[in-house]
C-alpha cells in the first residue's frame, strides 16, 4: 500500500528519535502449546481439559465450545456462567462463518431513568449490585443453540463433566482462591452466594481446598435432561424471579420465556491481505478493531517497531477517533441503525489517518460528537478441531462475580450487565466509558459490549482463533494480538504476553501496563501531549491459537506445529491443551 505523506514523516520522525525497544513486563513468554488435531484455550485448566476430551471423543470445535461454557460456569465461577451471556463467532471448514448473540437483554420492566434519582443523578452501585442490575441471562439458551444447529454431540455428553466438577466438587489452585478472597467482602453481603462460596467461618476457600456446588450441580441437571426449557420456563426462572421480587429487582417470568438468540452475519474486513471475522452490533468490537486496523494499514509499524514512541502515536490515534464512534453510534441493531458499512471502509480510514497530526496528541474533546448527551471478568476461550472449525467464545457475568447474587436453590450467578447500558449520556460506567443515547436502555435492548471473539483467516485458511476478556480494554487486547503476530513477527505466546497499551476516547489517557513502554519512549510520548497513566497492575487474558506455526516466520518457513496455543500469563489459572 502506498505510503501518504504523513506516514513518511512518521517514518523518518522515528529514524530521528533512535528509540528503545519494548520492554516486557515478563522475562520470557512460554513456549506456545502445540497440537496436530485440535487445539482449546481457555482461563481454568480444568475447562482446558474438558474441551480437549471432546475432541478426542469426535465431537467437533462446537462441541468442545459447548462443554467448556458449561465446564467453566463451575469452576471458573468468577466469569465463566449460565446467568450472564455472550457471543460466539464460528468458522467453519468451507471457509463460512457465523456469529451467535447470547447476550443479555434488559427486562421488560427496565426504564431509560432507572438508575437515577429524582434530580437526574445515577444512583451509586444501583446498576452494579444486586437483581436491579440483572439483565436477563442468555448463555443456556446460546449454548444449546450452537449444539442444536452445528455440534454433533449430545446434549448429556457435553453437560456431563460440568454436573461432575458441580456435584463431587473441584480442588481450587492459586488461581482459584484468589478470585474469591477478592471478592470475598462482596460475596458475604448475599447469603445464598456466601453460603455456597465462604466457609461457615466467612473466610474465602483457599489453595487446595475443595469446593461443592450441590444447587449448582442440579440447575445443570436439570439443563441436561430438560434442555433450554428447564431454565428459562421452569422452576430456575420461577426462583430467580422470585428473588428479584423480593429483594428490589424487576425480572419477571416473560423475560425468560421471551429470550431468543440472534444469530446474525459475523464482521469482516481485511488487514494487510489476512480477512478478520469477528462481532456485529450489539457488539461493537468487530467493527471498532477493524476500524482500527483500517487506519493503521496505512502505516509502516513493523519498520517503526514494537513499543516505538511513533508506534504507540499512532495505535492511540486510531483508538481515539473509533472509540468515539464506538460510544456515540453504535447499539444494538433491534433498536438503532448502526453505521457499520462507513466504519468499516477504507477511505473513512484514510480521512482519519489525514486528520491525525504526525508530531503531537489529538485532543479527545475535539472530537466531541454533536448531540452526545464493561469488567475485568469477562472470560474468553479460542478453539480449533481436526477438520478446522474454529470457534471464539467471549462470555460475561460482566463485574467479578456479577451482581453478587445467587437466587436460593439454584447455585446460579447472575449478572450485572445492566452497567454496560449507558445509563445517562456522559457519565462513565464501570469501565469508565462514556457513552451515548445509542445504548440508552430500553426493554428487551441489548446492551453494547466490547466483547471481541475472532478468528483471523490467510488465503481462505483459518490463521488465528483470538479473543480476551478486559471490559472495554477487550477491543484494544485483541487488536494488539493481531498486531503483534502479523506487523511485528511475534509469535502467539509472545503476541498474547507482550505489554499492552490503551485508549478510549474519554478519559483522555493512555492507559500503559507495567513496563509497557521504555523510559525514553515515555518522554516521547509526553513531550507530544499525551497524558500517560502507568498502571501498577496488568489487565486481560488473552486467549489464542494460531494455526502453521508458532509464528509468522516458522509459518512461512512450513515447518512448525499445525495448532500452537497461547493462554496469557495474565491468566494465573488457564491452560492451552493440543493433542
Amino acid at each position: 500500500m502506498p505510503l501518504t505523506r504523513r506516514t513518511l514523516i512518521a517514518a523518518s520522525l522515528s529514524i530521528t528519535f533512535a528509540l528503545a525497544p519494548l520492554t516486557s513486563v515478563f522475562a520470557a513468554s512460554p513456549a506456545p502449546a502445540k497440537g496436530e488435531h485440535g487445539m482449546v484455550v481457555t482461563a481454568q485448566h480444568l475447562a482446558s481439559e474438558v474441551g480437549i476430551e471432546v475432541l478426542k471423543k469426535g465431537g467437533n470445535a462446537v462441541d468442545a465450545a459447548v462443554a467448556v461454557g458449561y465446564a467453566l460456569a463451575v469452576v471458573y465461577p468468577n466469569a465463566g456462567n449460565i446467568g450472564g451471556g455472550g457471543f460466539m463467532t464460528i468458522r467453519f471448514k468451507d471457509g463460512k462463518s457465523t456469529f451467535l448473540d447470547f447476550r443479555e437483554r434488559a427486562p421488560l420492566a427496565a426504564t431509560k431513568t432507572m438508575y437515577l434519582d429524582k434530580d437526574g443523578k445515577p444512583v451509586k452501585g444501583a446498576s452494579l449490585d444486586g437483581y436491579l442490575a440483572v439483565g436477563v441471562p442468555g448463555s443456556v439458551a446460546g449454548l444449546e443453540m450452537a449444539r442444536e444447529k452445528y455440534g454433533k454431540l449430545s446434549r448429556q455428553d457435553l453437560m456431563a463433566p460440568a454436573i461432575g466438577y458441580a456435584r463431587e466438587g473441584f480442588i481450587l489452585n492459586q488461581g482459584d482462591a484468589a478470585s474469591f478472597a477478592g471478592s470475598a467482602d462482596r460475596l458475604a453481603k448475599d447469603p445464598a452466594a456466601a453460603a455456597i462460596f465462604l466457609k461457615p467461618d466467612g473466610k474465602p476457600y483457599g489453595i487446595g481446598e475443595r469446593l461443592v456446588q450441590p444447587d449448582l450441580a442440579a440447575s445443570l441437571a436439570a439443563i441436561s435432561e430438560r434442555g433450554t426449557d428447564a431454565f428459562y420456563k421452569g422452576a430456575i426462572a420461577d426462583a430467580i424471579v422470585k428473588a428479584s421480587g423480593a429483594k428490589g429487582g424487576i425480572l419477571a417470568k416473560p423475560d425468560f420465556e421471551q429470550y431468543a438468540v440472534r444469530e446474525l452475519k459475523p464482521v469482516t474486513c481485511t488487514y494487510r491481505g489476512y480477512e478478520i471475522t469477528s462481532s456485529p452490533p450489539p457488539s461493537s468490537g468487530g467493527v471498532i478493531i477493524c476500524e482500527i486496523l483500517n487506519v493503521l494499514e496505512g502505516y509502516p509499524l513493523s519498520y517503526l517497531g514494537a513499543g516505538s514512541a511513533e508506534t504507540v502515536h499512532v495505535m492511540v490515534e486510531a483508538m481515539r477517533y473509533a472509540y468515539v464512534d464506538r460510544n456515540s453510534a453504535l447499539g444494538d441493531p433491534d433498536f438503532v441503525v448502526n453505521p457499520v458499512s462507513k466504519l468499516l471502509d477504507k477511505a473513512y480510514a484514510r480521512d482519519i489517518r489525514d486528520k491525525i497530526d504526525p508530531f503531537r496528541a489529538g485532543v479527545s474533546q475535539d472530537l466531541m460528537p454533536k448531540g452526545f448527551g464493561e469488567s475485568k471478568e469477562t472470560t474468553h476461550y479460542s478453539i480449533i478441531d481436526d477438520e478446522g472449525n474454529a470457534v471464539a467464545v467471549t462470555y460475561t457475568l460482566n463485574g467479578s462475580f456479577g451482581a453478587g447474587v445467587v437466587a436460593d436453590g439454584t447455585g446460579i450467578l447472575l449478572n450485572n450487565e445492566m452497567d454496560d447500558f449507558t445509563q445517562k449520556p456522559g457519565v462513565p460506567n464501570l469501565y469508565g466509558l462514556v457513552q451515548g443515547e445509542a445504548n440508552a436502555i430500553q426493554p428487551k435492548k441489548t446492551p453494547l459490549s466490547s466483547m471481541s471473539p475472532t478468528v483471523v483467516a490467510k488465503d481462505g485458511k483459518p490463521f488465528m482463533v483470538i479473543g480476551s476478556p478486559g471490559g472495554s480494554r477487550i477491543i484494544t487486547i485483541t487488536l494488539e494480538a493481531i498486531v503483534n503476530v502479523i506487523d511485528h513477527g511475534m509469535n502467539i505466546q509472545e503476541a498474547i504476553d507482550a505489554p499492552r497499551i490503551h485508549h478510549q476516547w474519554l478519559p483522555d489517557k493512555v492507559y500503559v501496563e507495567p513496563f509497557g513502554l521504555s523510559p525514553d519512549t515515555e518522554k516521547l510520548l509526553a513531550g507530544m501531549g499525551y497524558h500517560l497513566d502507568l498502571a501498577d497492575q496488568t489487565w486481560g487474558q488473552a486467549a489464542g491459537i494460531l494455526v502453521g506455526g508458532k509464528s509468522l516466520a516458522e509459518i512461512e518457513k512450513g515447518g512448525g506445529a499445525r495448532y500452537n496455543g497461547a493462554i496469557d500469563s495474565r491468566a494465573a489459572s488457564g491452560e492451552a491443551l493440543g493433542y
